[in-house]
């Protein structure tokens, strides 16, 4: 129900973000999100990927500190109102979104979003009463 999500702590320098992606190109890996957060010091660099304990081994072998964490990848129809309706569910259950992203690739006429929510649970639940579909990470890896 969940995908791993990888996030890489990055300094705020040049190339480093191309050295990440080198890494992970270099070992054939693919990234199907990817999204980068920064500050004047850092940026996080997170991304959903095809081999994530690949891509974890090599990230921390280049140097690179890096975590995985759990996201939701949810599928809403690509219009407008398409993510305010999961929004407004997730709004209803009080789940607070801590950040979101969107994918790269796309099913059909339907937009991939990832959550990174408070209460994971409490979302799937909410989000499933609504017809709401969200994929695992056999579903991200099919596309």
């Amino acid at each position: 129900m969940f995908v791993k999500q990888i996030s890489v702590f990055l300094e705020n320098k040049p190339g480093r973000l191309a050295a990440v992606t080198k890494v992970l190109a270099d070992k054939g890996i693919d990234i199907s999100a990817i999204s980068i957060a920064d500050t004047t010091q850092f940026g996080i660099l997170r991304m959903i990927v095809n081999k994530p304990e690949e891509a974890m081994a090599a990230v921390k072998q280049a140097g690179f500190p890096a975590s995985t964490t759990e996201v939701l990848a949810v599928e809403v129809q690509d219009e407008p109102g398409g993510l305010n309706h999961a929004l407004q569910v997730l709004q209803q259950a009080e789940v607070s979104v801590e950040y979101l992203y969107s994918f790269i690739k796309r099913n059909e006429d339907k937009a991939l979003i990832l959550f990174r929510v408070e209460d994971p649970q409490k979302a799937v639940e909410a989000l499933k009463s609504a017809g709401i579909k969200i994929y695992g990470s056999d579903d991200i890896a099919s596309l």
